[in-house]
């Protein structure tokens, strides 16, 4: 079957609610697939590492392998291979340092973790901890504290460059609204005085590690799916495609005004989308 247009899937809020399928969700990606189009799924998650959210999704009836894309990958793709890196993060930021080549030199919470795994590292690769730190990476972690942010903050003032995987100031669950990692972020920038470089959507890292994963330079047929008309909006904007913007997760048709200005079409859920893609 020929390609069709790309279609980029958020998650949260799209797919599922903390990895509950929101209804519709799995067979609309289904009718999208047997249509002929690649969904790549582009989440702001950052605390999870790729296999885990592929798994997630398998769990719940969804391939996903190689088919997700985060902002813990897009944060990844700004360090340069050798850069000591102080992490305020999950497994998820973990996994992006390791894979750019870049060195996990400290954590805001190692308390929480124990010492001795950074301290065994850094001495098998024969770094020293009393260096300092070329970049700080903020992303979403349930353990920030006090202790944390005032480790961050300082590392940021001593010269590390202060990269952060999103901006997202919320995030869905079932229960409703929970602080994100633009939350946390919020805080280590108003403690050291310096806007982040941020990767996730909808800046340009994400916008560029999308279009090196789909091999695509023009997007302007691709859909955006999401629930966020200022992350997800906005990201499609970066990428040159259309939004669709559902209502299941953060925002609501109350919105009208942020989806006007910002030319989406307007869905219920995932299901209605496919079903206006593919056709009833």
């Amino acid at each position: 079957m020929p390609s069709a247009a790309p279609i980029l899937c958020d998650l949260d809020g799209v797919v599922w609610l903390m990895h509950q399928p929101i209804a519709g969700s799995v067979n609309a990606i289904e009718s999208l697939r047997q249509a002929g189009h690649r969904v790549l799924f582009v989440t702001n998650n950052s605390f999870s590492i790729v296999a885990d959210q592929e798994n997630a999704l398998s769990k719940i009836g969804i391939d996903a392998h190689n088919d997700v894309v985060t902002s813990s990958q897009a944060a990844g793709s700004l360090l340069r291979k050798g850069e000591r890196v102080l992490l305020g993060g999950g497994p998820g930021a973990v996994e992006a340092i390791e894979n750019a080549g870049a060195i996990l030199s400290g954590r805001s919470d190692e308390h929480a973790h124990g010492d001795s795994a950074i301290h065994k590292m850094n001495s098998e690769t024969n770094q020293e901890t009393d260096q300092g730190f070329d970049v700080v990476m903020v992303g979403y972690h349930a353990t920030f504290d006090y202790r944390g942010l005032t480790m961050l903050s300082n590392a940021v003032r001593d010269g590390a460059r202060l990269i952060a995987t999103n901006d997202d100031a919320t995030y869905p669950t079932p229960h409703g609204l929970i602080p994100g990692g633009g939350s946390i972020l919020a805080a280590v920038s108003a403690a050291c005085g310096v806007e982040a470089i941020i990767a996730g959507k909808p800046h340009k890292p994400m916008a560029d590690l999308v279009r090196k994963v789909l091999g695509v330079d023009d997007l302007s047929n691709a859909w955006m799916v999401g629930d966020r008309p200022s992350t997800d909006g906005l990201f499609a904007q970066t990428v040159g495609c259309k939004f669709a913007q559902v209502l299941t997760g953060i925002s609501s048709v109350d919105d009208s005004s942020n989806v006007a200005n910002r030319q989406a079409d307007v869905f219920a859920d995932l299901a209605s989308f496919a079903k206006m893609i593919v056709g009833s």
